[in-house]
């Protein structure tokens, strides 16, 4: 079983993050959950998710404490939260920021990868929307879920409510981080 860890502030699309991955991961044929835990619901308050996949049946219910894989959205929260808590010996952590990850000194035995998901989001969106960025990287980083089965769960996601047009730049920033992540 793998174990996700996403950290994100309040309307980063922390749990948007984690709710994209489990059915991009159902999708690639395996069991997955997803679940928030935040504290009071504000914009900018820091929000964890959480995501496991497995080949078979998950019947964990509980946070997830020693994570394979640590997703951070904001980067300012490497410095406020011990985003490095746990991670499994050999885990990845992804951070969205424009340095290298050689700037991150995490004490740990995992890997720091880095995409410029603001930039990105910035380009396509005309503002810094990152979630489905940093799925895209997650995906290149890991191998843990396709991106064919990313895209189809960025269609579930938005093609109703948002329209074709969000869902569709989504799939775009997705593919594109999914070549520049590094």
């Amino acid at each position: 079983m793998k174990e996700i860890r996403i950290h994100g502030r309040g309307g980063q699309g922390a749990v948007t993050t984690g709710q994209i991955l489990a059915v991009a991961a159902f999708y690639d044929k395996k069991e997955s959950q997803t679940f928030p835990m935040f504290g009071l619901e504000r914009m900018g308050a820091p929000v964890k998710a959480f995501v496991r996949i497995n080949d078979k049946q998950i019947n964990l219910r509980n946070e997830i404490y020693l994570p394979d894989y640590v997703i951070v959205l904001d980067p300012s929260l490497v410095h406020s939260e011990n985003v490095a808590k746990g991670v499994k010996k050999g885990g990845k952590i992804l951070i969205n920021t424009n340095k290298p990850a050689e700037d991150f000194k995490l004490k740990g035995d995992f890997e720091v990868h880095t995409v410029d998901a603001n930039s990105i989001g910035k380009e396509i969106f005309g503002r810094p929307i990152i979630n489905t960025i940093m799925i895209g990287a997650f995906a290149k980083m890991t191998g843990e879920v396709s991106l064919n089965s990313i895209k189809k769960a960025v269609d579930e996601q938005f093609s109703g409510s948002k329209g074709k047009d969000i869902a569709d730049k989504n799939k775009a920033a997705v593919e594109r981080a999914y070549k520049e992540s590094r």
